[in-house]
C-alpha cells in the first residue's frame, strides 16, 4: 500500500471569472471541468489540470467570507517545473504580467518562486525534488 501523489487540490474563489483568467491565461492550465459541483449543485466548480495528472479545482462562492489563515488552513500550494531556467523564465513572465513574484528561493533540495492568485492562494512553482538516496523528498 502506497501514495503515488497528489490527486487535486480545492479551494474557494469569489470571482471565477477571475479565477479563470488567472489559471487558464496566465498560468496557462487547461480547464478540464466547468460545471455544477458535485457536492453542492448551487457552486460552479471549476478544474484545472497541472499537467502532470493532478488537478488544482476551485468552488466558486461569490458571497462567502473571507478565510483566517491558522490551524486547519492551508499555507500554500506547489506547481512544479522542470529546471532552474524554467523556474527564472516563470518569475520574469509573472512580473511582466502585472503578477508579483518572488525571487528565486534556493530550498536545498530545489528552488522555488512565491505569487498569489486573485483570491490570496499562496502558489510556490518549485523545481523538482534534486535526487537524494531513493529521489524523494528528505524524511
Amino acid at each position: 500500500m502506497q501514495l503515488r501523489g497528489l490527486h487535486h487540490v480545492t479551494a474557494i474563489c469569489r470571482d471565477i471569472e477571475q479565477t479563470i483568467a488567472f489559471y487558464r491565461d496566465v498560468l496557462g492550465m487547461a480547464v478540464v471541468l466547468d460545471g455544477p459541483s458535485d457536492d453542492d449543485p448551487q457552486a460552479r466548480h471549476v478544474r484545472f489540470a497541472a499537467g502532470d495528472g493532478s488537478f488544482v479545482s476551485f468552488l466558486h462562492y461569490p458571497r462567502m467570507p473571507e478565510g483566517v489563515v491558522g490551524i486547519g488552513s492551508t499555507h500554500h500550494f506547489a506547481l512544479t517545473v522542470d529546471t532552474g531556467e524554467e523556474l527564472q523564465a516563470w518569475r520574469d513572465y509573472l512580473r511582466e504580467q502585472g503578477v508579483g513574484a518572488t525571487d528565486v528561493h534556493d530550498r536545498g533540495q530545489f528552488r522555488a518562486i512565491y505569487t498569489r492568485d486573485p483570491d490570496g492562494h499562496v502558489i510556490e512553482i518549485a523545481t523538482r525534488w534534486r535526487q537524494l538516496g531513493a529521489g524523494g523528498p528528505p524524511a
